[in-house]
């Protein structure tokens, strides 16, 4: 695993990150891989106001481009586990890619363990949030 400190800083809105942490630590035993990762990300954000947080800043629903290390371009907006649905392009923030995109902003660049523990790469290429 990656130390936290050598991640990329990472920006997350005091209003997500409340539901964030109750969501992680719901997932400690059914999901604890992700809800560690999840919770490691949390502890290490830069907490502000919603409003505070640049445009630039994956957010939940978020719509988000990423290139992966595998050379995928991929565009999936970022969401709470009740409303994923990867063929519609909705991944939950409680999979190891949805943690990893939390908080990162346009040009950052994060290691993240795929599901089968493979550290891989992802770098963001845009980010568009409807906050309405």
């Amino acid at each position: 695993m990656p130390q936290k400190s050598s991640r990329p800083p990472i920006v997350i809105a005091e209003t997500e990150v409340e539901r964030l942490d109750r969501l992680a630590r719901r997932a400690v035993d059914s999901n604890p891989e992700v809800a560690d990762e999840l919770m490691i990300e949390l502890e290490r954000a830069q907490v502000c106001s919603a409003p505070a947080v640049p445009d630039n800043v994956v957010r939940m629903n978020s719509l988000v481009e990423f290139q992966t290390d595998a050379g995928s371009r991929l565009t999936l907006r970022l969401v709470y586990p009740e409303d994923a649905n990867i063929a519609g392009g909705c991944i939950s923030i409680l999979t190891p890619v949805g943690a990893a995109l939390i908080g990162l902003s346009v040009g950052q660049v994060m290691t993240w363990k795929d599901l089968m523990g493979r550290d891989r790469t992802l770098k963001i290429i845009s980010v568009q949030n409807d906050l309405s």
